[in-house]
């Protein structure tokens, strides 16, 4: 609470002139982000909830940083120096294969996790224990992924960091997230639900249940939520009036087909054997 205290005080302050006591306290925040003891969103009674302090510290951190030339790989690059790359001590068997990857710090990667090059996981992030991410990956910014997710090739999840408020993607345990998929604008995926490749989730996408007969929207402040063990794919609906209908044009969109099953499973067991 201390900690939550003292950068609520300083994210208000307004001023371009920090002192070592900034620092001092972003230092704490990132260490703690690192350890996986504080989040950007969590878990709640009623569901996920943001942690607006947190992001507000992230935020901070930005503000307080300087540019200046880092080096990784044997190349230079240019950032603020307050997000240098994470280290990652040997003893958490993490997998960083070599190929151009990047951690950055003050996000937390768990136990047993691989990482395929290049992938990317940015500030805030929080990636849980027997997680694949796989080449061309991205978790954004404050992102939550599970345990033993796997994020197949060129999966992007996106970041929310602003505005504070708002909830990020959170990707919960033992999904699969096909090839070439996209999850955006604080979207939930449940346990176990397999997005297939292709498909694209965002705060204004319908997605239509044909197991259930129903329709998963965003309604208000409430993101859109995938199911749990939900099985995903890419889709279409006709455009059914103006020109859209005389033109024959349809509109993307995901559909449920089925719910996760023991066929399900066994396709999606390969991945252990690459852990």
């Amino acid at each position: 609470m201390e900690l939550q205290n003292r950068i609520e005080e300083l994210f208000a302050r307004p001023t371009t002139h920090y002192t070592e006591e900034y620092y001092e306290v972003f230092d704490q925040l990132k260490a703690a982000l690192n350890e996986g003891q504080v989040r950007a969103a969590e878990p709640a009674a009623e569901g996920w909830k943001a942690n607006t302090w947190v992001k507000k510290g992230i935020l901070l951190g930005f503000r307080i940083g300087r540019i200046v030339e880092m080096h990784g790989l044997g190349l230079p690059f240019y950032d603020k120096h307050t997000y240098p790359l994470k280290w990652i001590p040997p003893g958490q068997n993490v997998r960083v294969v070599p190929g151009g990857s990047s951690i950055r710090d003050g996000c937390y990667v768990g136990k047993n996790v691989t990482c395929m090059p290049p992938m990317y996981v940015n500030v805030g992030a929080y990636v849980d224990d027997g997680t694949m991410i796989d080449s061309h990956a991205l978790v954004g910014s404050c992102a939550q992924i599970g345990k033993r997710v796997h994020l197949s090739a060129a999966a992007q999840i996106g970041g929310v960091l602003e505005p504070v408020g708002a909830l990020p993607v959170i990707i919960e345990d033992e999904v699969l997230v096909g090839g070439n998929c996209g999850v955006f604008e604080g979207t939930i995926v449940g346990q176990a639900a397999v997005l297939a490749a292709g498909v694209i989730l965002t705060g204004s996408t319908p997605v239509y249940d044909l197991v259930r007969d129903s329709v998963h929207r965003r309604e208000g402040d409430q993101p859109l939520k995938i199911p749990p063990g939900a099985v995903v794919v890419p889709g279409a609906r006709a455009v059914n009036r103006g020109r859209g209908k005389d033109w024959g044009l349809s509109l993307y969109t995901p559909v449920i087909i089925k719910y996760r099953d023991e066929k399900t499973d066994q396709s999606v067991r390969l991945e252990e054997l690459l852990r």
